[in-house]
């Protein structure tokens, strides 16, 4: 079993930054084992979608062309955590974010391809 805890959110006005970070666990959790982690996110009334993904092995990103240039997503193997820089953030990123893991290591942003998922983090930012 793989747990997925998200932590980090809050609320910050436009142009504001925020940090998320996940921290991946469980006794059959192995970063190496583990393929790839990705953000997703779902504001109210609107479908969950792709942030950015990182690969746990090479470091591989991608980013959705919404965020590209004010996100970065980076990982650390040694503490199995996955971390997701937020600047220059505006209104229409107010969402819950959830951490995903998924076993292959061929990063996807469906959010269909993805194993395991955290409970999520609410970030509101205010205009």
């Amino acid at each position: 079993q793989v747990q997925l805890v998200e932590s980090g959110g809050g609320l910050v006005q436009a142009g504001g930054s925020l940090r998320l970070s996940c921290a991946a666990s469980g006794r059959t959790f192995n970063s190496l084992a583990m393929g790839c982690m990705g953000w997703f996110r779902q504001a109210p009334g609107k479908e969950r979608e792709f942030v950015a993904g990182i690969t746990w092995r090479a470091g591989m990103t991608l980013y959705a062309d919404s965020v590209k240039g004010r996100f970065t997503v980076s990982r650390d193997n040694a503490k199995n955590t996955v971390n997701l820089q937020m600047n220059s953030l505006e209104p229409e990123d107010t969402a819950v974010y959830y951490c995903a893991a998924r076993r292959s290591t061929v990063l996807v942003p469906s959010r269909f391809d993805y194993d395991y998922w955290g409970q999520g983090t609410q970030v509101t930012v205010s205009s």
